[in-house]
């Protein structure tokens, strides 16, 4: 029998929504106003359609290089991610000793040291190993969140039928067999969900790369979108254009990978 939704609840979470979205309208609608238009009514619909602000932005701003710099380091920065989370988790699992308790637990501390206090001596590191000012180092960098990945998917490897893997080591298949034709196809919805998570995460960083990163050819989006402000100088409108493009990718991409979140962590809950 469905449960009949209390109508306060409705009212409330529709309250919320348009709480959340508010700051979303106010960026998108300005993005078609003159700066006098927007200086004069903020939030209110632009009078006609003025794409300048677009034009304008294409036209100043390397967006197709910047997209180029940030999809090549999330693809590598995710790829990395997940082999080392998954490959790890696996490590773990199958060789449940004490050094690995151990280590698993050193590896929780990771969560407990904020990230900036580690800025400097991660600067000097890569320094020394010439990876500042580099893409590649910033993948480097992002890979530290292979962290997270693993104990996501350390938490669904654990509800895998284990009678599979000792089948299959009774019919003689190795290791490395046995982590790539049975075990990754059966953690795939949680790969997709870490995968998801961390992607969101990358591509909206913004102290990593404002730390690392100093060429102009080597920006990401989110760099364009913080030079903008000086670019622009008080240009609102178009700060808020590049706001927009730079965020749009990501929309897209929740709003098709979204159901990955919640049905790859539902179903490592329920299984086992």
């Amino acid at each position: 029998m469905r449960r009949r939704r209390h109508p306060l609840l409705s009212v409330v979470m529709i309250g919320l929504a348009c709480l959340v979205g508010l700051p979303l309208y106010y960026i998108l609608v300005n993005t078609f106003k003159t700066q006098q238009e927007m200086v004069s009514s903020a939030l209110a619909l632009p009078s006609s359609l003025f794409l300048d602000n677009y034009v304008e932005v294409f036209q100043r701003v390397p967006l197709v290089q910047s997209f180029g710099n940030t999809l090549y380091v999330t693809a590598g920065a995710i790829l990395v991610q997940l082999v080392v989370g998954a490959l790890a988790a696996y490590g773990m699992i199958m060789r449940a000793t004490t050094f690995n308790r151990i280590f698993g637990t050193v590896l929780l501390l990771g969560f407990i040291v904020p990230g900036q206090s580690t800025l400097i001596p991660l600067y000097r590191t890569l320094v020394n190993v010439n990876l500042v000012d580099s893409l590649n180092g910033l993948i480097v960098m992002y890979a530290g969140g292979a962290i997270f990945c693993y104990f996501l998917i350390q938490g669904y490897m654990r509800t895998l039928p284990f009678e599979i893997i000792e089948a299959a080591r009774i019919d003689g298949a190795n290791v490395f067999q046995i982590f790539w034709r049975i075990v990754l196809p059966l953690i795939r919805p949680i790969l997709v969900t870490v995968g998801v998570f961390q992607t969101m995460w990358v591509w909206n960083d913004f102290i990593t790369p404002v730390v690392f990163i100093s060429s102009p050819e080597k920006r990401m989006i989110v760099l364009q979108v913080y030079n903008s402000v000086g670019e622009f100088t008080t240009d609102w409108p178009s700060f808020m254009t590049l706001s927009v493009i730079a965020l749009l990718p990501m929309v897209i991409f929740f709003v098709f990978t979204q159901r990955h979140i919640v049905s790859g962590l539902l179903a490592g809950s329920v299984k086992g």
